[in-house]
């Protein structure tokens, strides 16, 4: 019980202390600048800070440092460098993310600054062991120091720019982020794979961050006063990847029975930011076709279509948080139910918000594609600390 208390305290230091900290970072964002103005691809109406990840690194700092002094989390702190490497990590991702909400930054700087970010945490250790390669039947490889570095920076890079793309809505990537997290810390709970008797950071962190990500959604929830910027979906993304990384670290030898549990780690991100990530690739294969730049923006991603055919900003993000629920926590159930009853739950939970999106379509039809703001959203360049991709 004490254990539960403390992971509550950690969360709950988080959240609010980025709730109280938020106000102030968007006086900061209107002082140097780091504003978003409405334009065609908007979805908000006025000039809007960007700067609020700023306040999410503050709560993540706040609630670590205070988990330290509490008994739940004394080996992690003892026993491990989890803590340190994290915390560096964050204030180097965090500094690119500021850089390019304030000026501006050019893929390959902002690329290299993810790297550096990443980097620091395979030198403390924080690294994948093992990838499971699929097939029939599937293969287990341990991976040798090197390769186990440069697959972790890969992985690190791509949660970090898998959550920057869904930042493109009020409350989405923080909610998204949320309930990835939630499901992850379940599965921390609930796992039952074969580990060494060593502490890791994850499940503290996984509380940590659903504790900033709602203290965040208080000020970011339509309509928002305050974005994370690149600041706050840089930071998000490399938190929860080193919690999934750090919560598979001490699983040993997994044998191919073990694999339904020992991947929700990957399973649950990848299944709560899939249907953005797919919306993305159809962006850019659908700019690629119609000749206009990879990272020229417009009105066509999926969320601007659920607005478009007439669901409320707020109608919007229940479609796509209830989405991501069922998916992630039936990623978890995997791990300890019969798949055939996870996936008619699945099914179950899926079917109404599938039946919303198909009775809005068929009611108001699809508008996207015709609007004329589309067309000059197209035409429209990229502004620093909103737009897709690195």
């Amino acid at each position: 019980m004490t254990g539960v208390v403390d992971h509550l305290v950690a969360g709950a230091v988080a959240a609010g202390v980025v709730a109280s900290l938020t106000p102030l970072t968007r006086w900061l964002s209107f002082r140097v600048g780091a504003v978003d103005h409405p334009g065609p691809r908007r979805v908000h109406h006025r000039p809007t800070a960007r700067l609020g990840g700023l306040a999410i690194l503050l709560g993540v700092l706040a609630a670590l440092a205070v988990a330290s002094q509490l008994d739940s989390f004394s080996q992690v702190f003892s026993a491990t460098s989890e803590p340190l490497a994290v915390g560096l990590a964050a204030v180097a991702v965090v500094a690119v993310g500021v850089i390019d909400d304030v000026f501006g930054l050019r893929a390959p700087a902002k690329l290299a600054g993810q790297v550096m970010a990443a980097g620091v945490l395979v030198l403390f250790g924080v690294v994948l062991r093992f990838v499971y390669i699929p097939g029939d039947p599937g293969t287990i490889v341990a991976l040798t120091p090197e390769l186990a570095g440069l697959v972790t920076i890969g992985a690190i890079v791509v949660m970090i720019n898998a959550v920057n793309l869904t930042d493109g809505l009020d409350g989405l990537a923080a909610g998204m982020v949320a309930i990835a997290a939630a499901a992850l810390l379940w599965w921390t709970a609930v796992a039952e794979t074969t580990r060494l008797d060593i502490p890791t950071i994850a499940p503290l962190l996984l509380s940590v961050i659903v504790g900033a990500c709602l203290g965040f959604l208080v000020h970011n929830r339509p309509p928002a006063s305050v974005f994370m910027g690149d600041t706050g979906a840089l930071l998000l993304g490399l938190l929860l990847a080193t919690a999934g990384i750090s919560a598979l670290g001490p699983v040993v030898a997994p044998t191919r029975s073990d694999f339904a549990a020992v991947s929700v780690p990957v399973l649950v991100p990848a299944l709560v930011l899939a249907v953005p990530l797919a919306d993305t690739v159809w962006a850019i294969a659908r700019r690629l076709g119609s000749g206009s730049g990879v990272f020229a923006p417009d009105k066509r991603h999926l969320h601007h279509r659920l607005l478009a055919i007439g669901h409320s900003p707020r109608g919007t993000l229940a479609i796509m948080y209830g989405g991501s629920a069922v998916l992630a926590f039936g990623a978890v159930a995997i791990s300890v139910l019969p798949t055939a009853l996870v996936a008619a739950v699945v099914a179950t939970g899926l079917l109404p918000i599938a039946g919303a999106v198909v009775w809005r379509w068929r009611r108001n039809g699809d508008v996207v594609d015709g609007s004329s703001d589309a067309g000059q959203a197209s035409a429209s360049p990229p502004e620093p600390g909103r737009r897709e991709g690195l």
